[in-house]
Formats: structure tokens, C-alpha cells, sequence
């Protein structure tokens, strides 16, 4: 499906149609050099006999081993793996009080866009599920240039200033005297870091807590982080953060299942967004903006250019103003994916830049990385990158410089040319930036109003639900548990008790450590229930069921649900003791997509048993079957089954899967009932069931 929407001619805004000029169709067609050259073999190199030397004059040869060996450009820094998809984004009414952005005014305009999202800490051979931040950065094709919102999953990061930026990727990063561990912050370093920089303990939150695990990029937030400004036509602006919003709400794994799937599946996300494209149940998200007023800057009792602070959604709720959606995979990952630059000084008319400190060295950071990374200073012509509004400009030359540029002048002012390119007036979509007044003496400081690094860590503590604290808890206790130096275990449980004194005990406890001498966060009570995952949106869409048969499966039973939960968005997948096709007790074939070997309950949202004699008896028979029911039972996932199938639940032992326990459905009588089918979708989209004892 997707794959013919890439090739539409009415796409929006014409990017794809830019795109399809660099696109190349090899089926049919003869091997070339890169100059063209048609080439007669492939297989052996020029040789003086057939025993004898390879020849340097072998000029396939020498091209072909030369582009291998630089086939790989530089690794990111940070954000190094990544997945990316092409879609449009569409506002729902006009900005224009706000921003004279355009892309932000038009309710029938589409702008293409290319998102990539990324862990932060791994290499690109890591996997996707560790613990982690993830990046969600999205480039906008404008008419009026490129704009790219580059935030991440959390609202909040590590750091108030951009000088100590390296520092923090040095102590995530493995430790380098041995390189170890990879795409895990549970080391020395990190937590060293962390006790001796409290400005982290708000971010650490949110990191130790199940955002950090999201289930799909698709059903997890992005946020651009830092603080910008919206600028309207008559200069007047207001402060602003921005929101992505997915509309199957916010949702995690759990921590034992992130391991497993690391070797089960380290592409689960990655393969999650390419499959969901490519079945048309296109990820959409919803964009939103929390906007505060020029002569409001100090209402909120802290600074609102701290980067370690959010803006409560209960004081300044999220205004929703359109919608981004997911259309269509890349061609190729390397062109697409690989070498996507991204840079938050991309920016349109309308859109500025605020004083926080992070922000300010990002948009000198991007720049020199995209410089190293992609080889030269034309990153911008590389195809993906390239903007659809037209580019002139004086800058000339470099490596891998794509464009011809006529005439002899590459300057400005000129004669020659006629004073070509010119500069823009602002009344004529040139950019113009914020009047702001700027006044103060050089210092190395940073304002008195970015010192309190506490309260909004234990507003989060605060907000978060019975089993969401349980986690942190259980996360903190690992992740220091790593930690060998107990000088600096114990310095980060000191921190904690400036949260929260519970929290700090309770992870003192489990890696023996001593509760912290003083205690706060009591002034802050109450919660922000916009913080708690447990208040998101819940839907059974493009849930995925595991269908646990064999030969004689209940047909009735089985044909009815699976229409049922199909209708219901739901993606059930027939797992058994073999590929192939098994016949169902009415002699009806049905193909089996995963076997036990080849599948695992961690891949799945959700378990059904189906009855039928023969096939319980089947599945009783192999141990991997109630192996797979114990561990979608422990993870807290939908559990259902009918008929004979329950005999399958009672084989796993105490306290495992039985009719009444918390996301568990069972039938016995009327397998094929409706009752059945709508419980069920009513325990799937619950999405865990938390109070479950397991």
C-alpha cells in the first residue's frame, strides 16, 4: 500500500516528485561503472594469468574495493541508531495570532516531512529496547525552507548549558578504558556524573521511569525540549514549547521483557514502524504547543528557559493545532535514514530562538557535526536533505558539491550580476529575528533562577501511579546495583533524598547503601496527572495477539474472534508447533505465521488460546507453549482462552493465568460469543495489567 502511495504525483508539496529524480530502477539493466561504462565481468579481477598477480590496471576493481572502503560515513555522536519515515503534516486552523509561519496557517495545506526517531547512548549495531532516551526529529519541507523540530522523547534533559554537553555524552558513553557497557547508562561514569551534577536529578527521573521503554515509536511523545518563540506578523511573540502527541497514546514495555527482545528481536521498533507503514495503519501524532505571553516570562515560579524544567500542562495546557502521519518506508535507508542532517537552526519565518543555554550551543554543535560526519559543507544538496523552495546563494564550491552555478560572481555585494541574489525583505518572506533586547556584562554564570534542580523531580515522583514508582524504584536499584564505586552509589542516593525520602530509602535498601541524612521534596504534593502514562490514551489498535492453535483448532471459535479483533484494529498472528498450514477441526486450512521457536510472548501484546481437542492436546504437548502463556503472564499482558484451551492456562502452574485474575478471559461455554471477543478487546487496549500478582 505504501509503496504505491510513495509514487503519487499529487503528494504534497513536492518533495517526492524532487525525490524521484535521484531515484534509479536497476531491474533489466546492464552493469556499469560509475562513469557508465558498460562492464563484461564481475567476478574475477584483471590477472597476468589465470594463476597469476592481479593487475593495477584493473580499473573496475580498484573503483569497486575504493567505494567499499568508504561506504560507511562517521557514526553520530549521539543518535547514531536510527529509523526514519517519510509522511505530511497538516495544521487544523490558522496560527497566523501567533506565528507567520506558513506551514502553520493553511487547514487544507500538506507539508512533507521526514521524521527519524533514535536511541541516544548506543552504536548503530545496538539494539533497539535498551534503557533510554529516544530522539524524535522532524524535518518539515517548507515553501518556505526547511524547518527542523529536533526534540526527544522526554520534555527535560540532563544539562542547563551546552559547555557541558560533552561531559555528559562522555560519562553515558562506555567507559574508555575498556568500552564497556554498550547503550547503558547502569556504569560508573554515568552516575559519577549524575551525583555530581544535580541539575540531572529531573531528567534522571524521567529516564529511570518506563518512558525510557517505550512499547513503538509509535506510541511514544516527542517533545522539542527547549523553549523557542512564536513571532506574528506584527513582531509581537510568544514563549513556546512544542508537542508530539501519538494518537495511540503512551505506552512501554517492561524491563524484563526490553532484554529479552534485545536478543529475540534488537530491530522490535524499528521493524514495529516499518511493518505498521507498510500494512496502511499509517502512525499518526498529534502536534501541540504550550505558548506563554512576552509579559508572562516569570509567571510560572521558575525559569522558563531552563531545560531541566517543564511547563505543567495543568498551568499552561497543550494547545493541539494539527496532525502529522506516516505514510510511506524509505527507498533506502543509507540515502534516506543514514544521511538525514538535522539541525534546530533550521528555522522558517516565524519561528525563533530563546536564551536558554542548551539551545544556544546546539545551533553552533549541529552544524560542525554535519560537517564531520557527512564530509564537506554541501550536506544540504544530499537529496534528502535538499529543500523544495529554490536556494540561491554565494557559497560555492566544496566536496561533493551537487549544483552548477553560471557566471563569474559569487559575492555580495556585485555589479555584475546585477546585485543577484539579493537580499529578501522581511515583507517578503526573509527572515527577520526577534527584536529582543540583549544587554548584561561577559560572564562565565548562569542566572540564580536555574538553581533549583528538585522540585520538578519530585513533582514527577509525585505524579506517577503506585506501579509506574514501582519501576523507578526496581530501575534505580539496577542501574546502581552496576555501579561498583559505593562512594558514588551512596552520592546518588544523598540526591535522591533531596526528591523524594521514600524514594532515596527505597533504593538505598536494595543495593545497600545507607538512607540519605536529609530528606525533601515534602513542600511538593500535589501531582500532575499528565506526567503518569497511566492516564494516556488506550486503544486496541494495531495490537498484535499471539493465536496459539494446531491441527483442530476450534474453527467456529477461531474465524469469529479473529474477524472480531481485525475489525477491532487488532493484528492477530497464528503461532504453532510448525510453519505451514494447520487444518482446523471443520478441515478449513489456515496459514501459521511463527512457530515457538521462531516467536516469543515478548513480541507480542497479547495471548489467546484457542479450543479444540486436538489442538490443546497438541500445544499441552510442547513445552514451549505454556512457556509462552507464563511469560505474557508475568509481563502483565491480556491473556484469553476458550474452550479447551483453559486446559493450557491450568498447565502453567501457580499462580499463572486463571479465569477472574486481572486481564484474564476465559470462556467455557459459547466459545464463538461475542461476550468473549469484546472482553478481550476491552483487555487489550488496557494495554498491562498492573495489579496483577505475579
Amino acid at each position: 500500500m505504501s509503496k504505491d502511495r510513495s509514487r503519487d504525483p499529487q503528494r504534497p508539496g513536492g518533495k517526492d516528485e524532487q525525490l524521484e529524480a535521484y531515484r534509479v530502477d536497476d531491474g533489466g539493466q546492464r552493469l556499469t561503472t560509475n562513469q557508465g561504462l558498460r562492464v563484461t565481468e564481475d567476478e574475477h579481477s584483471l590477472k597476468a594469468g589465470e594463476r597469476g598477480p592481479t593487475l593495477l590496471e584493473d580499473f573496475h576493481l580498484r573503483e569497486k574495493i575504493t567505494h567499499f572502503d568508504h561506504e560507511r560515513i562517521p557514526e553520530r555522536v549521539v543518535h547514531a541508531r536510527g529509523f526514519g519515515a517519510h509522511g505530511y503534516f497538516q495544521v487544523y486552523e490558522s496560527m497566523a495570532p501567533y506565528t507567520t509561519a506558513k506551514f502553520l496557517q493553511d487547514p487544507a495545506a500538506k507539508t512533507p516531512v521526514f521524521v527519524r526517531f533514535s536511541t541516544v547512548a548506543g552504536s548503530r549495531g545496538s539494539a533497539d529496547t535498551v534503557r533510554d532516551v529516544r530522539g524524535f526529529a522532524t524535518k518539515f519541507y517548507t515553501e518556505e525552507g526547511n524547518y527542523d523540530l529536533v526534540g526527544n522523547n522526554m520534555p527535560v534533559f540532563f544539562i542547563q548549558d551546552a559547555i557541558k554537553f560533552p561531559d555528559l555524552i562522555h560519562a553515558v558513553k562506555p567507559e574508555p578504558n575498556n568500552e564497556i557497557p554498550q547503550a547503558a547508562t547502569a556504569h560508573d561514569t554515568f552516575w559519577d556524573f549524575v551525583g555530581q551534577n544535580t541539575e540531572s536529578a529531573h531528567m534522571v527521573m524521567w529516564a529511570m521511569s518506563d518512558r525510557s521503554l517505550p512499547r513503538s515509536f509509535r506510541m511514544m511523545e516527542g517533545f522539542g525540549v527547549h523553549t523557542f518563540r512564536f513571532v506574528n506578523a506584527q513582531g509581537e511573540g510568544h514563549f513556546v514549547k512544542f508537542h508530539w502527541k501519538p494518537t495511540l497514546g503512551v505506552h512501554s514495555l517492561v524491563w524484563d521483557e526490553t532484554q529479552k527482545i534485545a536478543g529475540k528481536d534488537p530491530d522490535f521498533n524499528q521493524r514495529d514502524l516499518w511493518d505498521a507503514i507498510e500494512s496502511g495503519t499509517y502512525p499518526e501524532y498529534e502536534f501541540g504547543v504550550q505558548m506563554i505571553p512576552e509579559d508572562e516570562e516569570f509567571s510560572l515560579g521558575f525559569d522558563i528557559l531552563d531545560p531541566t524544567k517543564l511547563w505543567p500542562e495543568e498551568q499552561v495546557p497543550v494547545k493541539i493545532i494539527g496532525k502529522l502521519t506516516l505514510d510511506r518506508n524509505t527507498d533506502n535507508f543509507f540515502a534516506e535514514t543514514e544521511q538525514v542532517a538535522f539541525h534546530p537552526g533550521h528555522v522558517v519565518p516565524g519561528i525563533d530562538f530563546t536564551n536558554d543555554p542548551l539551545l544556544q550551543g546546539r545551533l553552533f554543535s549541529y552544524t560542525d557535526t554535519q560537517l564531520t560526519r557527512i564530509g564537506g559543507p554541501n550536506f544540504h544538496e544530499i537529496p534528502i536533505n535538499k529543500s523544495v523552495a529554490p536556494v540561491h546563494n554565494n557559497q560555492r564550491d566544496g566536496m561533493h558539491r551537487m549544483t552548477i552555478n553560471r557566471g563569474p560572481v559569487s559575492y555580495h555585494k556585485n555589479a555584475l550580476a546585477g546585485g543577484d541574489p539579493s537580499p529578501a525583505p522581511a515583507e517578503e518572506g526573509g527572515y527577520a529575528h526577534y527584536a529582543e533586547k540583549v544587554e548584561g556584562r561577559k560572564v562565565r554564570q548562569r542566572s540564580d533562577s536555574f538553581k533549583d534542580h528538585f522540585s520538578q523531580a519530585t513533582l514527577f515522583w509525585n505524579s506517577m501511579s503506585p506501579p509506574e514508582k514501582r519501576h523507578i524504584v526496581s530501575a534505580f536499584r539496577f542501574e546502581l546495583g552496576k555501579v561498583k564505586n559505593k562512594d558514588v552509589r551512596q552520592r546518588v542516593v544523598d540526591m535522591l533524598g533531596q526528591i523524594d525520602g521514600a524514594l532515596a530509602s527505597q533504593v538505598a535498601e536494595g543495593i545497600g547503601a545507607l538512607p540519605p541524612a536529609h530528606s525533601g521534596g515534602s513542600e511538593v504534593t500535589r501531582p500532575a496527572p499528565a506526567l503518569s502514562m497511566a492516564n494516556t490514551m488506550k486503544s486496541a489498535k494495531t495490537r498484535k495477539v499471539a493465536v496459539l492453535a494446531a491441527d483442530g483448532a476450534d474453527d467456529a471459535s477461531l474465524s469469529a474472534h479473529l474477524e472480531a479483533w481485525k475489525a477491532a484494529g487488532m493484528v492477530p498472528e497464528i503461532v504453532s508447533v510448525k510453519l505451514g498450514y494447520l487444518a482446523s477441526d471443520a478441515e478449513r486450512e489456515i496459514e501459521v505465521s511463527h512457530t515457538f521457536l521462531t516467536a516469543d510472548a515478548v513480541l507480542f501484546d497479547a495471548v489467546y488460546v484457542v479450543g479444540g481437542r486436538q489442538s490443546v492436546d497438541a500445544l499441552l504437548a510442547e513445552p514451549k507453549a505454556a512457556d509462552f502463556v507464563k511469560e505474557a503472564f508475568v509481563h502483565y499482558k491480556p491473556i484469553g482462552a476458550t474452550g479447551e484451551g483453559t486446559e493450557l492456562l491450568a498447565a502453567c502452574g501457580t499462580k499463572m493465568p486463571v479465569e477472574g485474575a486481572p486481564g484474564v478471559v476465559v470462556e467455557q461455554g459459547d466459545a464463538a460469543g461475542d461476550g468473549f471477543s469484546g472482553a478481550f478487546i476491552e483487555a487489550v487496549a488496557a494495554h498491562r495489567h498492573w495489579d496483577r500478582q505475579v
